[in-house]
């Protein structure tokens, strides 16, 4: 199959992704509002596959299936059935409440709803902060995610930076134009394309290869271990916190946050996150079994590659493959156009509306959104370019870095204690303790660099035996981000019982006047 075919069908699947947000634009309202939730009238389907969609990544596509080859399917228990189910709890929990609250006060990110509650713009501009700082890294993923595959798919005739920088003009363009609403409505179009393809390629590889019981069994021969629960990296402790830090991480991604604002009525936040684990399931089972089979039947892929792109290749058609890799970008691109989306909502309305401009007017503000998007988009493609980590780990950072936010978020919607010191010293802690063990090494390697300063160096070797006893990489098999999500939870719990309410706190807000049935 030609080079100009393969990239003709992914440029063909992006352009029409495109025509759908010209569409939207054109029956789009003007106002900040529309441009971030659709104006709040989100139907069931469209809510439920926007979800689906924006959470359909690199992540997904290439690092879950990557996992599954490297150490067995046991990935579809973490990622497919227990990571669907708590968020799906937390759908609930967080989302309903969050729901509520939007449609009563009209909140469209999740630092305006804590900042009113609280009387704090300090608070709404940390959680923006902090937000925004975890968002960088999940948006390199999915640019990083579509330099590899485009690679893979052309046999290095596309560099990577190639790829990388066509999803980057893509998903600008888009999100300027469409907004919200012409990203739900593509992201349906691309969820239901999605669940179809990845199930097509599953059946087309097991019939080339015989059957399941065929690739079990040279999965078997080829790794046993592979086909046992337990031992290696799927431990109960790993599995545990590796679940419970994604799905509190989803549930604290600005683009799936805002997701709960958006829904036109509580029938159909409901009827969404009831259904939420069948999709996960019917989606990540074949992704993730493709990637674990991929072992036993002696796929390879180089360094820095990933396993489905090499999978489809072997067993498919080159066209089948180029459009289940169109696929996937798109669906990359649904993610990354929802991330640029909320990042900039975080940005305009709660670092520069508070502190620049409090008499922004809609229409500015709108045009400050999309400028957002331009260039935290750009800044992203630019440090791509230099990253050394893999997909899984800018995933897994992303993850956990959010998820040290949902414990306090929690308290602050159901426990009338909260107080604002209580909620800024969990989050502040938290996101240190995991800030600190996400890069010990180097500031391991920076203090042995000043060790030989006068000053420093006196205490070089305490600090250093601080950092790599206290901050580590796992903790009797827990990782570093449910100790971070616990620290967080203690010290936002101790904090507010030593502390009064300040007073400007609205704490009734939360409270009264909300019917969560």
């Amino acid at each position: 199959m030609s080079l100009a075919l393969q990239l003709g069908i992914i440029v063909g699947y992006l352009v029409l992704a495109l025509l759908v947000g010209a569409v939207a634009y054109r029956v789009a309202e003007r106002t900040a509002e529309d441009f971030y939730l659709a104006s709040r009238t989100l139907g069931t389907v469209v809510l439920l596959f926007t979800t689906f969609a924006t959470l359909l990544s690199a992540f997904t596509f290439f690092a879950g299936p990557d996992v599954a080859y490297e150490e067995g399917p046991a990935w579809v228990l973490v990622m497919g059935l227990m990571d669907g189910i708590i968020f799906a709890i937390l759908w609930y929990l967080i989302g309903y409440k969050q729901w509520l609250l939007g449609q009563q006060r009209d909140y469209v990110t999740l630092g305006e709803m804590l900042g009113d509650r609280f009387g704090s713009t300090r608070l709404r501009a940390l959680i923006a902060g902090v937000s925004l700082l975890w968002l960088f890294p999940y948006v390199m993923l999915q640019q990083a995610g579509a330099g590899t595959a485009l690679s893979a798919l052309t046999d290095g005739a596309v560099p990577y930076a190639a790829g990388a920088g066509l999803i980057t003009a893509f998903m600008i363009l888009y999100v300027v134009v469409a907004g919200m609403r012409g990203i739900a409505w593509t992201d349906t179009l691309q969820g239901a394309f999605m669940l179809v393809t990845t199930w097509v390629a599953l059946v087309w590889v097991l019939a080339v290869v015989g059957g399941p019981s065929a690739a079990t069994a040279a999965l078997e021969a080829e790794a046993a271990g592979h086909l046992s629960l337990g031992g290696g990296l799927y431990t109960p402790q790993w599995m545990l916190s590796t679940a419970i830090t994604i799905g509190f991480g989803v549930a604290m991604f600005p683009q799936v946050n805002q997701r709960f604002f958006a829904a036109g009525s509580r029938t159909v936040l409901k009827r969404s996150f009831a259904l939420w684990p069948i999709l996960c399931v019917l989606l990540f089972v074949p992704s993730f079994m493709l990637g674990a089979w991929a072992r036993g039947l002696g796929v390879t892929f180089p360094e820095g590659g990933n396993v489905l792109p090499a999978m489809l290749g072997e067993f498919t058609p080159a066209w089948f493959a180029a459009v289940v890799v169109a696929g996937a970008m798109a669906a990359m691109m649904s993610s990354s156009d929802s991330m640029l989306l909320s990042g900039s909502s975080y940005f305009t309305r709660d670092l520069y509306r508070p502190f620049v401009d409090r008499g922004l007017s809609e229409r500015a503000e709108d045009l400050i959104a999309r400028l957002v998007v331009v260039l935290f988009a750009t800044a992203a493609f630019v440090a791509t370019l230099f990253n050394p980590a893999t997909l899984f780990e800018l995933g897994d950072a992303a993850f956990s870095g959010f998820a040290q936010l949902a414990l306090p978020v929690l308290l602050a919607l159901y426990w009338r204690r909260t107080t604002r010191a209580g909620m800024t010293a969990g989050i502040v802690v938290s996101q240190a303790f995991y800030l600190t063990t996400l890069f010990r090494g180097t500031i391991v390697a920076a203090l042995e660099a000043l060790a030989t300063l006068p000053v420093v160096g006196a205490v070089t070797p305490s600090l250093i035996a601080v950092l790599t006893t206290v901050f580590r990489p796992t903790y009797a098999g827990w990782t570093a981000g449910i100790v971070g999500m616990l620290l967080g939870l203690v010290v936002t719990v101790g904090a507010s019982l030593l502390t009064s309410p300040a007073a400007d706190e609205r704490q009734a807000i939360y409270f009264e006047g909300l019917r969560a049935d």
